[in-house]
């Protein structure tokens, strides 16, 4: 906090302390009030402008110094200045106070709050931002909750000053009217207690109530109007139909089962999704293939001093799919079919917001026929599909996706992969170290955009020791056949290049399935994007339609779909009683590449462009009696905190097993713990998750209390004499 910042809290310390210190407050007691009340009726008759004036300039500074005593106020605003005289005055005063110890606690402390508690508060603030004025206006008509609170809370989150004034002085009024009009019998009454009849109370309750009564009519309206032209059915056939059995399909359907709800899911391809059959699984299978023959190459370097390996590449493609085979019966309908979910093959289209019509298939993916159903809520669960840009000639010469590249059987000698991104840095490095001469293009300047530069860095270096050709800032313009040659023509730096291969790989992200299913017909909303715009409660704009998973985003990952699928499932199922906000505070996810590269929450790339302050904590896997073990000792543990806090604001691990080492950090960041919390954890010798122990370490060190180790290293000296 900055020297103005000090004195301006300082001065209103004083104040404060000077109207306790003089005894000023017991001029604002009901007796001093009711006692006072002729004299001060009397010198208004005389001066009614200067003694509306004082008033008036006098609950502004009761209002802005959080004072007590302006309850009382109101009532002998009533008693002086009558119902509508005291109602204006108050009003006034009272929103215009309000505003000014909102605006001084915002100066005061919202920013060292948000740089304390700005995790926590991330979704405070985004609720402010969207419904802020719901949640004041009610607040204002609730005389329970303490006046001087609502401005300190209310100045801690995004909110505006001139919505806060006039949302304030709205809210206030009914209230006000009330209080006014008790101090209008002010002469009657014998105690503040005797003003509060129950007519009183009941008419305070009735306002506390008519927000929610408010919001409660407006959601009912606003859910007539969307609904509007379709007819509800009587009953319903499910509690739940669910759209596609990937990640977020398949979890949403099992927590539906456990809770013993009526569930359908309904997929038109294979269970298990991208993931099990084209995605995660299949990748990694080939990956450990791959780092195997690159170990083999290089096993000079564990002493061995040659080793032989061939690839047969329609056997590693093979043994990828005994991989999907080994792992699908997880996912398989025996087993969900087991779990209670009943599980259809077949295509779904949504024909109004509760009934889906499904033109089933056969096992064999011939049609069967339809059949229609409906369901009390829908979940949206239909992933993503890669993204094939529109570059000329690219459709004419068959690209290949992450999807569809599992179907070759023969290695490509000379493979073009289009995108740095993780879904092309590790299929590109998978198959140049099974023999494929690569060459990878990205427009943009570095690899793995999304990571530090360091990361990225380190990656192509790796790559070019693997062989690979990378070019960077390249632009994939048009692809032709040159003398039979499958070519891409691409520029750098206004410069063009000719890139001659055999197959092209397009890894360039991936978009939400939206299409053909029949949310254009319900006019389903989609974000800027092209995902389907869901709430933080990961409703759609038809309020029993959700959507969770790829499809929904703001995060592609597997563990993100199954952690949105919870969300889902409980809103769609028990959100009449409670819903839960989505949570994606702590969200981790990594790159299979090596040097494997895993991160959770920000890095400095991030912290950076967000303006948030932070210390980095590094330890170099270099040093790691296991990593040297292993031949692996290389990489890093970076870790950034709060500036003086051990509170861990992010990490990124690049290393062996990177993935699986930050999960101690994930934890610690989920549940609140910080850098001392893991220092005291003992972790087992000889291990890579040591790393998170000496990063730890490297953090205490550099903040030992210097000053106290002198006093001790004084004190051991002493202890030789």
């Amino acid at each position: 906090m900055n020297k103005k910042k000090i004195g301006i809290g300082l001065g209103i310390l004083v104040l404060v302390g000077l109207f306790f210190a003089l005894g000023l407050q017991k001029y604002l007691s009901f007796d001093s009030i009711k006692a006072g009340q002729a004299d001060i009726a009397a010198l208004y008759a005389k001066s009614p402008v200067m003694v509306s004036l004082v008033f008036f300039l006098a609950y502004v500074a009761v209002a802005s110094l959080s004072l007590p005593g302006a309850a009382l106020l109101t009532l002998l605003a009533g008693a002086v200045f009558g119902l509508v005289g005291g109602t204006i005055l108050v009003s006034f005063a009272s929103s215009i106070g309000a505003t000014i110890a909102f605006l001084a606690a915002r100066y005061l402390l919202r920013d060292s709050i948000q740089a304390k508690f700005g995790d926590r508060l991330s979704a405070i603030n985004r609720g402010v931002e969207k419904d802020g004025n719901f949640y004041l206006f009610t607040l204002r008509l609730i005389p329970a909750v303490p006046f001087f609170v609502v401005n300190l809370l209310m100045a801690l989150t995004p909110m505006k000053a001139v919505p806060f004034y006039w949302v304030s002085q709205l809210g206030m009024l009914l209230g006000t009217i009330v209080y006014v009009n008790l101090g209008t019998q002010l002469a009657t009454l014998d105690s503040l207690r005797s003003a509060f009849s129950p007519a009183v109370i009941g008419s305070v309750v009735v306002l506390a109530l008519v927000p929610w009564v408010s919001k409660w009519v407006i959601g009912r309206l606003q859910a007539r109007k969307v609904y509007a032209g379709y007819q509800r059915p009587a009953r319903f056939d499910r509690n739940i139909i669910v759209i596609g059995a990937g990640s977020a399909g398949l979890v949403t359907s099992y927590i539906a089962a456990a809770v013993k709800a009526k569930v359908t899911l309904i997929e038109t391809h294979k269970m298990g999704g991208d993931c099990l059959n084209y995605g995660c699984v299949p990748s990694k299978a080939l990956i450990k293939t791959s780092r195997l023959l690159h170990q083999a190459k290089h096993s000079e370097h564990y002493g061995i001093r040659s080793m032989q390996a061939e690839v047969d590449f329609g056997q590693v493609m093979d043994r990828v799919h005994r991989i999907i085979d080994e792992i699908e019966p997880h996912d398989s309908v025996e087993r969900y079919t087991s779990l209670g979910v009943e599980c259809i093959k077949g295509y779904a289209t949504l024909k109004t917001p509760w009934e889906v019509e499904i033109a089933l298939q056969d096992a064999a993916g011939n049609s069967a026929g339809t059949r229609t159903m409906s369901a009390r809520n829908i979940v949206i669960a239909t992933g993503a599909r890669p993204a094939v840009p529109p570059i000329p000639g690219l459709a004419q010469i068959n690209p290949y996706t992450s999807d569809t590249i599992w179907g070759l059987r023969v290695l490509p000698k000379r493979l073009l992969v289009l995108g740095g991104g993780p879904i092309g840095c590790e299929l590109a490095q998978a198959f140049a170290r099974l023999g494929s001469k690569v060459t990878q293009v990205e427009m943009s300047p570095r690899l793995m955009g999304r990571e530090d530069p360091e990361v990225s860095q380190a990656v192509l270096a790796s790559f070019q020791a693997d062989g690979m050709d990378v070019r960077l800032s390249t632009k994939a313009e048009r692809f032709e056949v040159i003398d039979g040659e499958k070519t891409l023509v691409a520029s750098f730096e206004g410069q063009e290049q000719r890139i001659v291969f055999d197959e092209v790989l397009c890894a360039l992200g991936r978009s939400a399935r939206v299409q053909g299913f029949g949310l254009e017909a319900l006019k389903v909303s989609l974000s800027a994007g092209k995902t389907v715009e869901v709430n933080e409660f990961l409703q759609t704009n038809y309020p029993n339609i959700f959507a969770a998973g790829d499809v929904a985003g703001p995060y592609q990952f597997t563990h993100t779909a199954a952690h949105m699928a919870w969300y889902a499932a409980v809103n769609a199922l028990f959100g009449r009683f409670k819903k839960f906000s989505v949570d994606y505070r702590v969200i981790p996810w990594a790159t299979f590449t090596d040097p494997e590269v895993a991160r959770v929450g920000l890095n400095e790339t991030e912290a950076k462009a967000k303006g948030i302050a932070y210390e980095v904590t590094r330890y170099g896997i270099d040093d790691l009696d296991r990593a040297i073990a292993d031949g692996s000792a290389h990489g890093f543990v970076k870790v950034l905190t709060v500036p003086g806090k051990d509170k861990i604001l992010g990490v990124t691990i690049m290393g062996e097993h990177a993935a699986d080492v930050i999960a101690e950090f994930v934890s610690a960041m989920r549940h609140g713990l910080g850098l001392n919390k893991i220092l005291g954890t003992i972790h087992i010798y000889p291990t890579l998750a040591e790393s998170n122990k000496y990063a730890a370490g490297e953090w205490k060190r550099a903040h030992a209390p210097q000053g106290l180790l002198k006093w001790v290293e004084k004190f051991h000296a002493r202890q030789l004499s």
